[in-house]
């Protein structure tokens, strides 16, 4: 069985999903968000995001963690920047607990569980609560988008290709 932590980044709430299962077949799974103050620095809000990623890592010892690659609209380029620190926690946080960590762009999250990499936010809830057999909407989005990319990691995790990805991911760590 191989587990697979979710992680959508947001500042002012973190989707994070746990997906248990094999190949194609989910036996577990569980969401929710980190969710920070906008009245706090955003330094303190970061070390809340690590701070809360460091105990899920210890607490649920996925076989990797799968994170949306961060992207910048035009019209907001300090949103890009923000993401970047997101992320940047995040990539700390499961260096530190040890576990691969990939980075995978949202039109591939999109294109593998929708058949469409242009699909809005709303057909891709819409599809992973299909594929989870969860009757009701999952929401936050930010949840939902987890539970996306922890659903990829799964299904990459059961092929060949997948596999290898994870290999010597985390040979640097001492």
């Amino acid at each position: 069985m191989t587990t697979l932590l979710g992680i959508d980044p947001g500042l002012a709430a973190t989707g994070i999903a746990v997906v248990e299962g094999s190949g194609m077949s989910v036996t577990g799974y569980s969401y929710g968000t980190i969710r920070t103050d906008a009245k706090d620095p955003v330094a303190c809000r970061l070390n809340r995001i690590f701070n809360e990623l460091i105990k899920i890592l210890d607490q649920v010892s996925p076989d990797a963690v799968m994170v949306e690659d961060v992207f910048s609209l035009p019209r907001y380029p300090k949103s890009g920047i923000t993401l970047g620190q997101v992320t940047g926690v995040i990539l700390l946080a499961g260096y530190r607990n040890a576990a691969p960590v990939l980075e995978i762009a949202v039109r591939e999250v999109k294109q593998v569980l929708t058949g469409n990499g242009n699909a809005g936010k709303k057909q891709l809830e819409a599809n992973v609560r299909q594929r989870l057999g969860h009757p009701e909407p999952i929401k936050p989005s930010h949840a939902s988008d987890a539970l996306a990319l922890a659903l990829v990691g799964l299904y990459r995790a059961g092929s060949p290709a997948g596999k290898q990805v994870w290999i010597g991911a985390d040979d640097s760590i001492s």
